[in-house]
């Protein structure tokens, strides 16, 4: 699947490269041609505005009328008082002594750890095999 991705991808970056040569050389070949001449436009008439009209003169008042009274709302009856059971007292709690802390931190144990094993030797001498003898000469 990957693999199809990626030829898909090369296919059209491909194509993209391959459409921006023929777009590169026709804006070429229309830069080294030499432009037609236009036509000329002629010039319009200049519009005139009719002028705005005046403001209308607005009624002045002086006196606003007087806002609508508020009806009177009924009170709200009077609530009987209430007395509250007073809280318990809070009990003694036992205080516990706490032992000092130390003053020195304690000594860290010295281990020794086990030597490393060493490292095995290769050997170097390649061994001799007697059946392989040299062939022997005529």
């Amino acid at each position: 699947m990957a693999t199809f991705n990626f030829h898909f991808v090369l296919c059209l970056i491909m194509l993209i490269s391959l459409s921006n040569i023929h777009a590169s050389r026709a804006a070429r070949s229309l830069l080294q041609t030499s432009q037609p001449a236009l036509p000329t436009i002629p010039p319009l008439p200049k519009a005139t505005l009719p002028p705005l009209p005046a403001m209308p003169n607005l009624p002045t008042t002086t006196t606003l009328p007087p806002l609508p009274v508020m009806p009177n709302l009924p009170s709200m009856p009077n609530m009987p008082a209430t007395t509250l059971p007073p809280l318990p007292a809070m009990p003694n709690l036992p205080t516990t002594m706490l032992p000092p802390l130390p003053t020195t931190m304690p000594t860290i144990p010295n281990v020794a750890l086990p030597p490393l094993p060493g490292m095995p030797s290769i050997p170097t001498a390649i061994p001799s095999f007697p059946f392989l003898s040299p062939p022997p000469s005529n």
